[in-house]
């Protein structure tokens, strides 16, 4: 695979990690402020854009935009699932792995060829 079409999958992979943790970090600090938490939350969603706005930019020369957003949706997926087990101590359960997997099905679709 080129490289064109390997960095914003790679850039996405590291938007969604902070993008994961500036959305649902702060779940596991429930007794925190919640103006401290938006504000925490605000400064790690900045890097998320240094990432996302790139990826996005330069995965347009190599996927449509709907290629974009359908595998946005299964690295988040992913991503979050990956944090919920590991950061959150949630578990994952069979009903969300078949949301999970009707959602990665839907992304297939965006990449077949007519």
């Amino acid at each position: 695979m080129e490289a064109a079409r390997i960095w914003p999958i790679v850039l996405l992979i590291g938007s969604n990690i902070f993008m994961t943790f500036a959305w649902y970090g702060h779940l596991k600090h429930k007794g925190a402020a919640l103006w401290a938490v938006i504000a925490v939350s605000w400064l790690i969603a900045l890097p998320e854009y240094m990432l996302a706005v790139p990826a996005n930019r330069m995965g347009s020369n190599v996927y449509s935009a709907a290629q974009l957003k359908g595998m946005q949706e299964v690295i988040t997926l992913t991503i979050f699932a990956i944090f919920s087990v590991t950061y959150l101590g949630q578990r994952i359960t069979l009903n969300h792995g078949i949301g999970f997997a009707l959602i990665a099905a839907g992304a297939f679709f965006l990449f077949r060829t007519n």
